[in-house]
């Protein structure tokens, strides 16, 4: 009785160490870790690349920056925008973005007590942002267009995606969409809202 009991102890320490290990090849689990990467690889029509993520706002004013800097969400945001913007980019353009900074929606708002600490409020008061510069140029390199756009939804819950939709990143990811719309069928005026 005794050794089947020690041997479980012994095959539980073993799967547990095996999962970590398995955790520590996958690659990096925070945004802000030195080895994780600045820019997606290049698919030739869109190149997005970003700043360092400890210094974009969402981890400077952060109420948590541990769960902040959790995950991979700057990669899932930078692929999203490169998706979006292929779609719509006219045929022989080329686009270079680098995000400069991010504000996810919602805030982290421990003072509600010890369970509330991990989890993101989202309240009109915590609206998205995003920051970056882009370059747009034709199939000859010469540019078309280049700026710095600084994106905020300040009507992000009345006006962004349903709120059915489960993914952490939906109001971020409608924002994005929203200035490639307005960006490339020709409405340049109100693409930097």
């Amino acid at each position: 009785m005794k050794t089947s009991h020690v041997a479980a102890h012994v095959l539980l320490l073993v799967g547990l160490l095996a999962a970590a290990g398995a955790g520590a090849q996958t690659g990096a689990r925070s945004v802000t870790d030195p080895q994780a990467p600045r820019a997606l690889s290049s698919d030739g029509r869109v190149d997005v690349r970003w700043a360092d993520p400890a210094q974009f706002s969402e981890m400077r004013f952060s109420g948590n920056r541990w769960e902040a800097q959790r995950g991979d969400w700057v990669t899932q945001l930078a692929t999203h925008f490169r998706r979006s913007a292929a779609r719509r980019l006219p045929a022989g353009q080329h686009l270079s973005v680098t995000i400069t900074d991010i504000r996810r929606a919602g805030q982290y708002e421990p003072w509600h007590g010890p369970r509330m600490q991990d989890v993101r409020v989202v309240r009109e008061i915590y609206p998205p942002r995003l920051s970056f510069h882009y370059t747009l140029t034709d199939a000859n390199g010469r540019v078309i267009d280049q700026g710095e756009r600084k994106l905020v939804d300040a009507a992000f819950l009345m006006s962004g995606p349903r709120l059915t939709d489960s993914d952490p990143l939906r109001f971020e990811k409608a924002m994005i969409d929203d200035w490639v719309r307005k960006q490339f069928r020709g409405d340049r005026r109100t693409a930097g809202l």
